[in-house]
């Protein structure tokens, strides 16, 4: 078996106070997974990762000199985005497509794509949050990055981008205000989804430690291509810059949790 790294770290510098993830960044599986029995135009699709996102974090770390985080491994294998309890960690379909790579599954099988994707993707991310917080002596901002579709089931979505997030809204509000002065954009608040996710990467990484943060969706059709992502890099840098500026983005601040009291 080859090695396989699920993840990608971009170091930049951590004493900047920001770092970015990318958790649906690549539509990579492992050799001996082949295609989860799926045709090759299904890893084009959002079903297998986020478009446009891998360039855009890199760009925007890049501008930034901001680490980063990038999962290297397709959704479908297993969704570094879902806590280990979510029934959506391993889907047996998505959008439509049958996945005969993940049903039936082993409990063995879970527990290895845990203990070789997921586990170690999420340590990644949680050292180099801490290295952050060690380098710059205070809460690091963290930005998450994913995209969406320009429709889903026929229906036009208006949304050019998106703020998602659950009860803390100290980087949130700032964030959507900077977005909607930019130009003619709109904007989603928790639209097209809902950023109250128990045990996703925000859940577990800034919401229960109590770390400033916000999970920003582009909308595919506007960075599927290189000069659509070095626009949007252009627009988000200026912005996340500022937000990194604020001092009320680097305390350590819990607050609850709309799915719940948040565990320890």
């Amino acid at each position: 078996m080859q090695h396989y790294s699920p993840y990608e770290i971009i170091e930049g510098n951590p004493a900047n106070g920001l770092v970015l993830l990318a958790d649906h960044a690549m539509n990579r599986l492992p050799p001996e997974y082949g295609k989860l029995g799926l045709p090759d135009s299904a890893f084009t699709r959002h079903i297998a990762y986020d478009i446009g996102v891998e360039p855009l974090t890199r760009e925007l770390a890049a501008a930034l000199d901001a680490p980063a985080v990038l999962g290297c491994f397709s959704r479908l294998l297993i969704d570094p985005n879902r806590g280990e309890d979510d029934p959506t960690l391993i889907m047996k379909i998505s959008d439509g497509a049958i996945i005969p790579g993940n049903h039936p599954i082993t409990d063995e099988e879970w527990e290895n794509r845990l203990n070789r994707f997921h586990r170690p993707y999420h340590r990644a991310v949680s050292e180099t949050i801490a290295r952050a917080a060690a380098a710059g002596g205070k809460a690091p901002l963290v930005i998450s990055l994913h995209s969406f579709t320009p429709a889903w089931k026929g229906v036009a979505r208006p949304w050019h981008a998106a703020v998602l997030w659950d009860n803390d809204p100290r980087a949130v509000f700032p964030l959507i205000e900077r977005l909607e002065a930019t130009d003619d954009i709109v904007v989603g608040n928790n639209e097209p989804y809902d950023g109250a996710l128990r045990g996703d990467t925000m859940y577990r990484h800034c919401m229960t430690p109590g770390i400033a943060h916000a999970l920003i969706e582009i909308r595919q059709d506007l960075i599927a291509e290189p000069a659509g992502v070095a626009a949007w890099a252009r627009r988000l840098a200026p912005i996340l810059a500022e937000l990194n500026g604020l001092p009320t983005l680097h305390d350590y601040q819990r607050h609850p949790s709309r799915t719940g009291a948040c565990d320890d």
